[in-house]
């Protein structure tokens, strides 16, 4: 995924549109959470504080609360409209804080974080070694992160449709399995595990799919997108193109999706520079200046 390929104006925007109606079409979203959700069983005790990063209309951080009733959980969003929603499952007996937040710069105290969940909320971020590094801050040592985001493969059947149509940017980019573990590692994560889905699903016709993908706020918002309206002329070249691809079921359309589980050392090392940066440590520096004596 090219840097810059997001706004993240945009990004808000798109999602908060959709906060409304985004449960009712967010179907693989919610079989995702449940596959994340089945991870925390990997928790080496039960956690005290929970941040739900990119919680969406917070049926998550609901999901949270109850596994972890007595846990303090934490639903961050960088949509208004969606935080909204969200609130709307806090109860006084079980109370979920609701924050407004750039996962790049979280109003969260350093080291006060057991869990963070995030689900299919990382591809939107850039850098995405920025979110790592300010989710590497908040948790405790020790501390547990799990990941979804969805891989590069997810609606290859509609991006080679469009690209016989024109030479566009119709389909967002997302960032593949082996660039994620590197992020982790980049950021100072202790041994990341990672592993890949697909969903494949059928749709009746383009149009339809089209629909679902805006209803979840997941429509084209590339920032080398064309602005305004696609043609007809180049809707209808697409649409041509993608029936070749029709199944007895219908329109395939994948969804890949990369699972991440990584901890945090019990000991907080720097993090890794980034490419083309090096670092070099006091004492190093000392013996190479007294070399030159």
């Amino acid at each position: 995924m090219s840097q810059g390929a997001f706004v993240p104006e945009v990004v808000s925007r798109s999602f908060g549109a959709a906060s409304r109606r985004y449960d009712d079409a967010a179907r693989l979203q919610a079989e995702v959470r449940e596959e994340l959700l089945s991870r925390l069983v990997l928790l080496r005790a039960a956690p005290r504080a929970v941040l739900d990063l990119g919680a969406g209309t917070g049926l998550g951080a609901a999901a949270l609360k109850r596994a972890f009733p007595r846990a303090a959980v934490t639903a961050v969003d960088f949509s208004a409209a969606m935080l909204q929603q969200a609130r709307r499952h806090s109860r006084f007996w079980r109370p979920i804080r609701c924050i407004e937040a750039d996962a790049r710069a979280l109003p969260i105290e350093s080291s006060s974080i057991d869990l963070v969940f995030t689900n299919l909320m990382l591809q939107w971020v850039e850098p995405l070694d920025d979110a790592l590094l300010e989710i590497r801050r908040v948790l405790k040592p020790g501390g547990l992160l799990l990941a979804s985001s969805f891989g590069p493969l997810t609606l290859q059947e509609l991006r080679a449709a469009w690209g016989e149509a024109d030479a566009g940017v119709h389909v967002n980019d997302f960032v593949d399995m082996h660039d994620f573990g590197s992020a982790l590692q980049r950021a100072g994560f202790s041994e990341p595990v990672l592993d890949v889905d697909r969903h494949l699903r059928h749709y009746a016709d383009a149009a339809t799919l089209m629909r679902e993908i805006k209803a979840i706020g997941a429509h084209n918002v590339h920032a080398q997108r064309r602005r305004g309206l696609t043609g007809r002329a180049a809707f209808q070249r697409m649409n041509s193109a993608y029936e070749k691809l029709r199944a007895p079921q219908g329109l395939p359309a994948t969804w890949q999706v990369v699972h991440a589980v990584a901890w945090m050392p019990d000991s907080l090392p720097e993090p890794a520079p980034p490419p083309g940066e090096f670092h070099i440590g006091l004492e190093q520096l000392r013996g190479s200046l007294k070399g030159r004596k």
